[in-house]
């Protein structure tokens, strides 16, 4: 199994779509002021964050289920930054869409400079041919209230590559979360 480079992404990314948006470089600063890192790194790929938040909120004193879901646990906020409450976290998604290769396992890892603050992002796999926005999980570790930045850079993503194709893909078995567009929930 190997790690793939920016010279891979970039390809993969042009010539069939692995990520939309795509950003061929590694970008710190926008119209003159300084953001978090988004683009293509040496070996992986910082995604941005939409402006589609869903905050955690236990005014309805619900269990957090699973398999049973209650959508009344969260806020909607759309806006340029997300207030995650102390010892709280946000649901998000990413700007791009992916479409990962049937030969290739993706790995989401949250930032370090949000990690310096408390922030934690879910690491999780993109499968075999799994495509869709990618829902985001931040964790507030902290007392205090943590900010987060849509579109600017909260996780990378690496890209491994297996010696031999899978027997069965995402696409495959019909993943539950298959094409998923906005910030999805869990589903059982």
């Amino acid at each position: 199994m190997t790690i793939k480079s920016d010279r891979w992404i970039r390809r993969m990314a042009e010539e069939h779509g692995m990520i939309e948006p795509f950003e061929p470089n590694l970008i710190s600063a926008l119209e003159g002021r300084r953001v978090i890192s988004f683009g293509t790194s040496s070996y992986g790929y910082d995604v941005r964050c939409a402006d589609e938040f869903k905050v955690f909120t236990n005014i309805n004193s619900t269990i957090v289920d699973p398999k049973d879901f209650d959508p009344a646990s969260f806020v909607d906020v759309k806006s340029d930054v997300c207030i995650i409450p102390p010892n709280s976290f946000a649901l998000a998604r990413t700007v791009e869409y992916f479409r990962i290769p049937r030969n290739i396992l993706t790995i989401c890892m949250g930032k370090s400079t949000y990690a310096r603050c408390g922030v934690i992002v879910n690491i999780t796999p993109l499968e075999p041919e799994w495509e869709g926005h990618v829902t985001l999980e931040f964790s507030n570790t902290t007392p205090l209230p943590a900010k987060i930045y849509a579109h600017e850079g909260v996780a990378q993503m690496i890209f491994l590559e297996s010696d031999e194709e899978c027997e069965t893909s995402y696409a495959d078995r019909g993943g539950k979360y298959q094409g998923q567009t906005g910030v999805t929930l869990p589903k059982a």
